[in-house]
């Protein structure tokens, strides 16, 4: 392990370790982020195969901040704790909150004698439908909802991505959700289908393609979502083949085309799902990648929604309070830890 520095006022060391990235996060005990590091050593792409992988990773992005601090806590979330991971750390049931997610950690004792707290996943299991999973999202959550009581009483999340998540959250807990394929169907189609031989690299879209042409084609996408009936959706997707055959489309808009009839299917539906959650002024708030949130706005625009508010990066302040609630640092003084 590489000679390290002791940095003044670290209190964690907090992983967001996901499916093709590693996240690192330095923090001290106010839950400020004094260094942060990142690679692409995610769980689907590790230094080499195996357990040795882990470590290599974590040792090679972690190893002088340990040094430093040998006895600093370490926590993770994310899909190291899938059954693909590090370790297992098996979902829990909903209704969960971050006590929950604690409660049920799963930690794991690496070669250098550093032991890591890796949070679990969650699960919904109604029993008249089948059952959702959520892995990583429950940790950006318990950071939106740390500091903010009024949206810990009721709101509805929506977490935009390759699988986007819709999250109701009731008295702090997350008591039911939905996942779409949004993202994975969107990668799909645009490269192992028929559509995606009529669209131009993104590169080229970039250079050539209008701004305003490509905005107002995602909202003919979102509209069609929008007046579709049951079942609908794939034969509306064949349009994106041929509004470009008739040329009634440029071929550079077809994927902003076909990214707002797959996001205007999602919003219709997780609106439906979640209108009880969303009733009386309740908070919609959107978490994620500031350019994919830009798309998600545009479109529940056009369905008359106005987000409440739009985060990004919450995992290391999610990853904090998991780390109080499970007692490995003491909160900070004057902070309320009912998340």
């Amino acid at each position: 392990m590489e000679t390290g520095r002791k940095r003044d006022g670290a209190a964690l060391i907090a992983l967001d370790w996901g499916t093709s990235s590693l996240r690192g996060f330095l923090m001290d005990g106010a839950g400020t982020v004094l260094e942060q590091r990142a690679n692409a050593h995610g769980i689907q792409n590790l230094p080499q195969p195996g357990l040795p992988g882990f470590e290599q990773a974590f040792a090679e992005l972690c190893g002088d901040w340990l040094a430093g601090n040998p006895d600093i806590p370490v926590v993770a979330g994310g899909m190291v704790g899938s059954a693909q991971g590090w370790v297992e750390a098996p979902y829990v049931a909903c209704p969960a909150d971050t006590g929950t997610l604690a409660g049920h950690a799963i930690a794991v004792d690496s070669a250098a004698g550093v032991r890591i707290l890796i949070a679990p996943g969650v699960t919904y299991a109604p029993p008249d439908a089948p059952p959702d999973i959520l892995r990583g999202e429950e940790i950006q959550i318990a950071g939106v909802l740390a500091d903010r009581p009024d949206w810990a009483r009721e709101a509805c999340m929506v977490l935009p991505g390759t699988h986007s998540k819709w999250v109701q959250i009731q008295d702090g807990r997350m008591t039911r959700f939905a996942t779409y394929m949004t993202g994975e169907l969107f990668a799909v189609l645009t490269k192992h289908s028929i559509l995606g031989r009529l669209m131009p690299a993104d590169a080229e879209i970039e250079a050539g393609a209008d701004a305003d042409a490509r905005d107002a084609a995602f909202a003919d996408g979102v509209r069609a979502a929008q007046a579709s009936g049951p079942g609908d959706l794939t034969h509306q997707i064949f349009a994106a083949r041929t509004l470009g055959i008739t040329r009634r489309m440029a071929p550079d808009l077809l994927k902003d085309f076909l990214s707002g009839l797959l996001i205007g299917h999602e919003m219709v539906s997780g609106l439906t799902r979640m209108g009880a959650a969303l009733g009386s002024g309740r908070p919609l708030l959107l978490i994620g990648d500031g350019m994919l949130c830009r798309r998600y706005v545009q479109g529940l625009a056009l369905l008359g929604i106005e987000p409440t508010a739009r985060l990004e990066n919450t995992a290391p302040k999610g990853l904090f309070q998991f780390a109080i609630a499970a007692g490995l640092i003491a909160p900070p003084a004057g902070k309320d830890t009912h998340v």
